[in-house]
């Protein structure tokens, strides 16, 4: 009676040990675990060869899980930060936690449970994580952009409904892409589909790329507007002193305009190799480059609460009186800037 295949403990490939292969093919089982082929050793026996791009995704995500959880649980026990905003930077946090638990999980049933249905649950959120993610990400621009387009009508009932509108969509939205892989339209039957995460097909994955670079579009062009408003802003109130390059205003507000061009470069520098890679390449490419595009992609997550949450200054209160009880005099007496937009 023939063996069941074992269980494919990589996001990838079949062979476990295609990630040390420098080339398009994986490398010989004989070669990887020494003078012992693993078919002449009983299963229980049989070696766990441990991707070492796994245990760096894996760690990744428990980071992740841990910082966004922190500011999950700030704004859950805050009564104060229910604005649109917070509801905003909530969503964002929770996704990227969600994301950073699909990594830990991932990681656990592909080289503990070895179950298929579970990897495909694990992909699915993951997916669908990092989606609301990116989704959120785009949900803050606009707000971003409606505070300062509409400033005299934001802080009102309607305003509310059009952010709990966005969040039912985005995270609808996010929820049938993770649905996906889950429900059927994954590569498992078929190899020759799959795309250079495996389970996803090169379909799935192509659906996934051209929405980021369209979302990665519409927020560069609300920055864009963003940045032309806080500039026409300033020159009007440094016009008013007679001193344009001299006033602080102008001066914070240049810091504005700085910190929103990190913010959109950290965004592109994480996301976009991997996109563009996963719109080229296919299976066959080596599983090297996709780890090398992957891995920057999620580091993404973990940046997001140091520069939506943890420079609010209302987060920031809350933060120092859940950690000590107190908040410093420097964070309670700071004034809010034109970078802290």
């Amino acid at each position: 009676m023939s063996e069941e295949p074992p269980v494919t403990p990589s996001w990838l490939t079949p062979d476990p040990t295609a990630w040390a292969s420098g080339g398009g093919g994986p490398m010989d089982n004989s070669t990887s675990l020494g003078t012992f082929p693993p078919d002449s050793l009983p299963p229980s026996q049989t070696p766990l060869l441990i991707n070492p791009w796994d245990i760096v995704l894996c760690s990744s995500g428990t980071l992740i899980a841990c910082e966004n959880a922190l500011v999950v649980l700030v704004i859950w026990q805050n009564p104060a930060l229910r604005a649109p905003m917070f509801l905003l930077i909530g969503s964002l946090a929770l996704a990227d936690l969600l994301a950073g638990l699909g990594l830990v999980l991932h990681f656990t049933c592909a080289y503990l449970l070895q179950s298929e249905s579970a990897q495909l649950l694990t992909v699915g959120l993951v997916v669908a994580s990092f989606s609301a993610s990116v989704f959120s990400l785009l949900a803050i621009t606009i707000d971003r952009y409606l505070s300062l387009y509409y400033a005299l009508t934001y802080n009102s009932e309607r305003t509310a409904v059009f952010t709990y509108t966005m969040l039912v969509l985005l995270w609808g939205v996010s929820l049938c892409l993770g649905l996906l892989p889950v429900t059927g339209v994954n590569c498992l039957a078929e190899e020759s589909t799959c795309s250079v995460v495996r389970p996803l097909t090169k379909n799935n994955i192509a659906v996934l790329s051209v929405s980021f670079l369209l979302l990665f579009g519409l927020m560069l062009q609300l920055y864009v507007q963003i940045c032309k408003i806080v500039m026409r802003h300033a020159h009007q109130i440094s016009l008013q002193h007679h001193f344009l390059a001299a006033t602080p205003h102008y001066v914070t507000t240049r810091k504005g305009v700085s910190t929103l061009a990190i913010i959109l470069g950290t965004f592109a520098a994480c996301w976009m190799p991997f996109t563009v890679y996963s719109l080229i390449a296919d299976y066959t490419y080596p599983p090297l480059y996709t780890y090398a595009t992957l891995v920057p992609a999620t580091y993404n997550s973990v940046i997001n609460p140091v520069i939506y949450a943890f420079r609010n200054q209302e987060i920031q209160k809350a933060l120092w009186l859940v950690c000590c009880g107190c908040i410093p005099a420097s964070v309670a007496h700071r004034a809010r800037t034109p970078s802290d937009v």
